[in-house]
């Protein structure tokens, strides 16, 4: 397990809210990881556990009512959460950390050129090199012809734009890349374009990603460890073999068994049965309590972490009477 003393990211404590007029959602409650150098992260659970929230919180763009209340967020030795907006958005965002956001075409403006947008993101940040160059490279790093730069959004395909948007993450070669959901609403064989291209900067740069998903399969193929998130909190993480080959949280179990294979064709799909609880009143314990086949009475209070051979799950069963 990564120390965090020693991490390129460290995560302690960290607590992120909305603050809605039906109360205050919890959305990200708690939550303490540390990614090493040249190491990725994939972020799994269901939808609503948090997942794009703590992204967001991790690049401080949360938008209102959502706030960060508490925990730290330290790259490269800076808390960022305790940096001005002034401060953060000159030395950090775009240059240490960026986002890759969930849905191209939310992110693109489309009454602008490409080229036109990431000119916008270098000059804000006041690069001091060759902009049309760089923005010609960033194009060609995930595939791109460089007369993708005088098209417009709607003038290429959505494979094309995931790409586009990648390739703005990479402008100012930030140490860090979070991918939220960056295969979705996208055809399998694109789905495979955009994990290799991922793959291949992970390779090629030594740059740490940060990818959130639903998809076990996708994580599969990127990460080394896996965090799975429930219900804002962070039940189980671990270097990704460990998490598949043996998962100790049943949530995870339940995750890793609810992924269809095409060599048993006995082998019904699985689901896990009701629903999240409602983050406004989390309930105390164990969150997934009421969902669990192994439930017990002491699972109504806060389970410890239990270390685990690359990481930590938090869960009575492992904790010996």
């Amino acid at each position: 397990m990564t120390e965090l003393s020693q991490a390129k990211l460290s995560v302690v404590g960290l607590k992120a809210y909305y603050f809605a007029n039906k109360g205050v959602v919890k959305a990200v409650d708690n939550i303490t990881f540390a990614i090493g150098e040249n190491e990725s992260l994939g972020i799994a659970g269901e939808s609503a556990c948090g997942k794009s929230t703590l992204g967001s919180a991790l690049l401080r763009a949360l938008q209102p009512p959502g706030k960060i209340i508490g925990g730290n967020v330290i790259i490269s030795g800076i808390d960022i959460v305790k940096l001005s907006d002034k401060d953060f958005n000159k030395s950090i965002r775009w240059k240490k950390i960026a986002m890759i956001f969930q849905g191209a075409m939310n992110t693109l403006d489309p009454v602008y050129k490409i080229g036109d947008q990431m000119r916008e993101i270098m000059q804000i940040h006041h690069f001091k090199g060759n902009i049309e160059d760089s923005i010609l490279e960033s194009l060609e790093q995930v595939g791109l012809d460089r007369d993708v730069a005088k098209r417009f959004p709607h003038e290429l395909s959505g494979g094309m734009k995931q790409r586009v948007v990648i390739a703005m993450a990479l402008l100012l070669k930030p140490d860090i890349v979070i991918a939220d959901e960056p295969t979705t609403a996208l055809d399998v064989l694109v789905q495979a374009q955009i994990v290799n291209v991922l793959k291949r900067l992970k390779k090629e740069n030594g740059m740490t990603i940060i990818l959130i998903t639903h998809d076990l399969g996708i994580i599969s193929e990127i990460a080394d460890k896996i965090a799975v998130m429930y219900a804002g909190q962070i039940v189980e993480i671990g270097k990704a073999s460990d998490i598949y080959e043996n998962p100790k949280h049943p949530y995870t179990q339940a995750l890793i068994s609810a992924i269809p294979t095409l060599h048993d064709s006995n082998k019904q799909i699985e689901y896990i049965k009701g629903n999240p609880p409602d983050l406004t009143r989390p309930p105390p314990g164990c969150r997934f309590y009421e969902r669990c086949p192994h439930a017990m009475g002491i699972c109504k209070e806060d389970p410890p972490e239990i270390a685990t051979e690359t990481g930590f799950t938090r869960c009575w069963l492992y904790v010996k009477s």
